[in-house]
Parts: C-alpha cells; structure tokens; sequence
C-alpha cells in the first residue's frame, strides 16, 4: 500500500502545481487587465482549492503510514539531527499543512468579495504566497538538501 500511495501522492503534485499555476495565471490577468470574474475563473478557484485539499489528505494518509516517519517519530532525539528524516518528519508536512490553509484561505476570501477585481487580487496573492511555500517543501530532484525523483512509479 505504501509504495502505491508514494507514487500516487508523487503524481498528484504535479496536478496541484498545475492547477496552481493556472489559477495564478487566470487571477493576475483578471486582476491586472480588469476583467470580469467569470464561471470559469470560480471553476478554476474551486478546483485548485480542492486538488490541493485531495493531495493533503494523500499526504496526511502517507505521513501515519511512513517508514520514515515512523522512524523519526520514534528515535525523535536522534533523527531530528537527520537532515532527510528531519524534512519527511517534520518540515515537509509543517509548510504543506500550512500551504494548504492558506490556499484555502485565498479560495474562500476570494469567492466572498464583491468585486470582480477584488476576488481576482485575493486569488493572486494568497495562491502566490500558497504556491511559494509548496514551491519550497517540495523535495526536488535537484535540491542538495533532500531530493527525491520527479516521478515515481507504482
């Protein structure tokens, strides 16, 4: 069941990071060329809200389930001085648990403002401030603190 689910939330990223920047690119044109907020924008606010809030409960079901985890959770004095357990154990569930609020902040802010340039403003900022965090907690196959493979197969 693990692996399945490694490979599943792996995959999903790539969802949340599209959908993200598809919004980003929706809300700041909206909001900089005054466009009206139209269906499709609300589709594209909700949607990206809730591939996020799927991938979030991936993720949290990943956490409970990890060998990593379940190490750093048991020798905690030992493996927080682990840079790769510390990150899976700690500092990767803490920026994405945050992240995902603030996205979902952004969302509902969004879709209770009055003006079509108003949602698209709040859209654009809460999703930009949501999508750096998750820009920074995702383990990169290029980053030299803790890396992990682009895709992962099932």
């Amino acid at each position: 069941m693990y692996p399945i689910l490694l490979a599943t939330h792996s995959l999903v990223r790539w969802l949340v990071l599209a959908s993200l920047f598809f919004a980003l690119f929706r809300a700041y044109r909206g909001w900089l060329s005054n466009k009206p907020f139209a269906k499709l924008d609300n589709l594209v606010r909700h949607n990206t809200a809730t591939v996020a809030h799927i991938q979030l409960m991936l993720g949290l079901w990943l956490y409970f389930i990890s060998p990593v985890v379940d190490y750093f959770l048991d020798n905690f004095s030992e493996a927080v001085h682990m840079r790769e357990i510390r990150f899976f154990g700690m500092e990767h569930i803490t920026v994405m648990l945050i992240a995902i609020v603030v996205v979902t902040i952004g969302s509902a802010k969004a879709k209770r403002k009055p003006t079509d340039k108003e949602k698209f403003k709040t859209m654009a900022i809460w999703f930009s401030v949501g999508l750096f965090l998750i820009l920074t907690s995702i383990p990169w196959a290029f980053s030299p603190l803790t890396s992990r493979p682009y895709f992962r197969s099932f």
